[in-house]
């Protein structure tokens, strides 16, 4: 697993990547779950994921933060990324960030694309 804490902070909310290796949909709803035994994580606002599976299956789930599941499986996509699930997890600052939010999930999965070789 490769985890990056504390990638973004902006107006009171943080956001952080996590992701690994999955190679179905069982082995990605297991992730989360692992992910979510933190309580930090269980805590959190949004776990946002996407993964691109070997067969073409493309699981991407928004958890609340509407629209950011989708911009992780485009960027999946672009990499080619597969069997790889990433998840963006932001901490709600108690402040709206409009359209940053999309640009701050795409940072954090740039972020992790660079630290898994990608």
């Amino acid at each position: 697993m490769i985890q990056l804490l504390d990638v973004i902070r902006d107006k009171g909310s943080k956001y952080a990547v996590s992701g690994g290796q999955v190679q179905s949909r069982d082995a990605a709803n297991a992730f989360i779950k692992e992910l979510k035994r933190n309580k930090k994580f269980a805590k959190a606002t949004h776990n946002t994921w996407a993964v691109i599976l070997s067969d073409g299956t493309s699981i991407k789930n928004d958890d609340g933060e509407s629209g950011a599941g989708m911009v992780i499986l485009r960027m999946l996509e672009r990499a080619e990324l597969q069997d790889h699930i990433v998840v963006v997890t932001r901490w709600y600052g108690g402040v709206k960030l409009g359209g940053d939010r999309f640009r701050h999930v795409q940072s954090c999965v740039r972020a992790y694309l660079d630290a898994c070789g990608q």
